[in-house]
Formats: C-alpha cells, sequence, structure tokens
C-alpha cells in the first residue's frame, strides 16, 4: 500500500528564526535547534509583550486615579 501524502489546507510557512520549510513535528519551526533558540529568546527578554510601566501603574493606583474613570 502506497503512503498517502497529506492535502494541506494551508500553505507552507517558513520557519520564524532561519526561514527553511517549517516542519510539521517541530511547527512553526525546522528543527529542534531552532525551536531552542527561539525558546532561548523568550527566556532572555528579547520578545517582550507591550504593557504599562509598573512604576506608573503603582502611582496611579497611590494617587486613587483610575484610567476606566476617565
Amino acid at each position: 500500500m502506497a503512503k498517502s501524502n497529506p492535502v494541506r489546507l494551508r500553505p507552507r510557512r517558513r520557519c520564524p528564526v532561519c526561514g527553511k520549510p517549517a516542519i510539521q513535528k517541530f511547527h512553526p519551526f525546522c528543527s529542534a535547534r531552532c525551536s531552542d533558540i527561539d525558546l532561548g529568546r523568550w527566556l532572555s527578554g528579547n520578545y517582550a509583550i507591550p504593557g504599562e510601566n509598573a512604576k506608573e501603574s503603582e502611582d496611579a493606583k497611590e494617587n486613587g486615579s483610575n484610567k476606566d474613570d476617565e
């Protein structure tokens, strides 16, 4: 019996680290190496989700002002 290829509903994407075609096993990366590189970037703080400054947030709470009240 011949092995059939799955029908892809989405186009193949490139690895966000090196640009090679992604492999299902390491999706969305092409290898365990690129996956580890990305994890290292997250853990070292290279990637960050924007948010409020902690100091500004504390000052607003101390002053009793709330952005939702404005």
